[in-house]
């Protein structure tokens, strides 16, 4: 199948600072960093700090800046834990898995995390004086590489969990309460692109969500290369799309296409929309090409791979798909370049002051291609009516020692039925516990 385009130059930019006043989403939003001063690294991150990157921002491509810089897991400090705005408490929550993925709370309460590694779907319930899990329980094992998890119907009773795997989507039976699986999985999606089209690499995370109305299921799949052009490498069919499904799995369309690695889906509530937190592409540049949190268009193409950023060309693929320029979408919001933003979530609860609701969380992994590390942190997405101002504020910080050594690797974030979030870390393979206290706690936990 022959789809996407771009060609012509990129806008660059060596703006100076700006300040722009936004409208308040949220209780600390008065100003934004904009220009070339937006662009930041893990020493400039903290919490409370807003950040505004826009197209003219983008500078020309540098394919001769590409480093490899990925960062070799250090043990956690002594006494180290991550940094939240003031009035917010951190607690170390669950440990002791293989490798923490993404996490979804069921609508009686219960945590249920994608172990991935480890082919395992956890519980995670309830929490003791201590702020520690109370109840952890595997609810399935055997699973190849099990990313996303979402309940089906929606409501307070679900009769089905659905689990992407790599090359699969399967659902169990299940009514609140059950903490391991009472039967074997149903396949729903039998094959997915996955590892027998890749030849040596490529994102095997799958994230599965339903539409409000329940009507279709999304399953995002990412692509298999950095920028292979899909005419000449069959490898990437159906990849770097969000494919639309039945609930029963029956193949409907693609959904919209041309997105790098739609990590993690989630349902605006306000608008109904799809949204997806994305990866894009490494070795154009330090400051190239900016990952992004977005609603996802029906039919709507993000340029992946010709293209990027509403049409700036990408220069290892001149002259390909012209046609396709002028169709390619520009994200909502525009994120730290290479630092790999993962699941999301919008905030409903009233845990948190009442301007976080709305607003959306977004877990960043961290960069591997840049000379100075971006990411490793969780970011909130403030929004207005459900559409996002375009900034993003740096939340949960402090996965990074001031000397550049990485401890943490936020992955997956969700909000807990009383409101509070709980984050996944496969860097420390810790759940982390966050939530408002007011003056009663510290920003990093008592």
């Amino acid at each position: 199948m022959t789809l996407y385009r771009r060609s012509m130059p990129m806008l660059l930019a060596s703006l100076p600072l700006l300040l722009v006043a936004l409208p308040a989403a949220h209780a600390q939003d008065t100003t934004t960093i904009t220009g070339q001063a937006a662009f930041a690294d893990y020493s400039q991150q903290k919490p409370g700090v807003l950040r505004k990157l826009t197209l003219a921002d983008l500078p020309e491509p540098k394919e001769d800046e590409s480093v490899d810089n990925g960062p070799s897991l250090s043990p956690r400090p002594d006494g180290a834990m991550p940094i939240a705005p003031a009035g917010f408490k951190v607690e170390e929550y669950a440990s002791g898995f293989t490798e923490p993925r993404l996490i979804r709370t069921a609508p009686n309460g219960d945590l249920f995390l994608a172990d991935s590694k480890a082919g395992t779907v956890r519980i995670l319930r309830g929490v003791k004086a201590d702020g520690k899990v109370a109840t952890s329980a595997d609810f399935a094992t055997g699973l190849d590489h099990p990313f996303g998890i979402s309940f089906y119907p929606a409501g307070e009773n679900p009769k089905w969990v659905y689990v992407a795997n790599t090359t699969s989507v399967v659902r169990f039976a299940y009514k609140n309460g059950d903490l391991k699986a009472t039967g074997a999985p149903e396949t729903i999606v039998p094959v997915l692109p996955g590892y027998a089209q890749l030849r040596g690499g490529g994102h095997w995370t799958r994230d599965v969500v339903f539409s409000k109305d329940g009507e279709r299921m999304f399953v995002s799949v990412g692509s298999a290369s950095n920028a292979d052009d899909p005419d000449t490498h069959p490898d990437e069919f159906h990849r770097a799309d969000v494919l639309e499904y039945t609930p029963q799995g029956k193949f409907v369309k693609i959904y919209a296409y041309g997105i790098r690695n739609c990590v993690g889906e989630a349902i605006n509530p306000i608008t109904g929309q799809l949204w997806c937190s994305v990866n894009e592409r490494d070795r154009l540049g330090n400051n190239l090409v900016p990952d992004y949190i977005t609603h996802i268009e029906e039919g709507g193409f993000y340029g992946w791979p010709w293209y990027y950023m509403g049409g700036h060309q990408d220069p290892r693929l001149v002259g390909t798909h012209p046609e396709l320029k002028s169709k390619v979408l520009t994200p909502d919001v525009l994120v730290q370049p290479h630092m790999a933003s993962l699941e999301m979530a919008f905030y409903e609860g009233h845990q948190f002051p009442a301007s976080y609701t709305g607003n959306a969380f977004a877990a960043e992994h961290g960069s591997w291609n840049r000379k100075r590390r971006g990411g490793y942190e969780v970011i909130m997405v403030p929004m207005h009516n459900g559409h996002a101002t375009g900034a993003y504020e740096d939340f949960l910080t402090g996965f990074v020692t001031p000397d550049g050594n990485v401890w943490g690797r936020p992955v997956g974030v969700t909000v807990a039925k009383d409101g509070s979030l709980f984050v996944s870390d496969d860097g420390s393979r810790i759940v982390w516990h966050v939530s408002y206290v007011g003056g009663k706690g510290s920003a990093k936990g008592e």
